[in-house]
């Protein structure tokens, strides 16, 4: 309703963290872990559409009864069309993590800030806040500040993408779910990561 276009990369840790099957080979667990995400953007989508938002899923691993193949020309005839798209798949690679797809995707369809949603925390702190009851937050960072205080924000290629293609992240915490509406219109949670603050 207030006309910002929106793309969503999906993880799978609900179903499949792959950093936990020691048994497993790196390669294997991360694909098993690329399907997680697209058994939650299947999900994800059906709801959407259910209640009236037109979505569409796109999976970077061809699996055509499932959804479509990843195509960043019609991913951005979707957004044009005001339809959610939702990536699936992570990035079609192991060795990668879902951070380093979202940014792949900011980057293809053009995004102006990638929001990044937690679990736990409402921004990046100097250290663990579960830990540290004096933990400081930060509300603005550069991308130059958070790797040489190797604050855990997103993995290290996600970063240098976002900073070699000037796309600024908002991390905050998903909940209350009025905090997503609320970062989407602007306001200041969380801790903005760019260029310059």
């Amino acid at each position: 309703k207030s006309g910002v276009k929106v793309g969503i990369v999906i993880g799978g840790g609900n179903f499949w963290r792959g950093a936990f099957a020691k048994e497993i080979k790196r390669a294997q667990a991360d694909y098993i872990g690329m399907l997680a995400t697209v058994m939650n953007s299947l999900a994800m989508c059906d709801i959407f559409n259910s209640c009236g938002l037109r979505a569409r899923v796109q999976t970077l691993i061809p699996m055509p009864q499932l959804a479509e193949t990843y195509s960043r020309a019609k991913a951005l005839s979707y957004i044009k069309e005001n339809k959610v798209i939702i990536f699936g798949g992570g990035s079609g690679s192991p060795y990668f993590s879902t951070d380093t797809a979202s940014v792949l995707r900011a980057i293809d369809i053009e995004a102006d800030v990638i929001l990044k949603a937690t679990h736990t925390v409402d921004g990046v702190y100097n250290k663990d806040p579960a830990e540290h009851p004096d933990a400081m937050k930060y509300d603005c960072l550069t991308f130059k500040e958070a790797h040489e205080k190797h604050l855990a924000v997103m993995d290290e290629t996600a970063m240098v993408l976002c900073e070699e293609h000037n796309i600024p992240i908002v991390v905050f915490c998903g909940t209350p779910l009025s905090n997503i509406s609320e970062v989407i219109c602007g306001c200041k949670i969380g801790t903005l990561i760019k260029k310059e603050c």
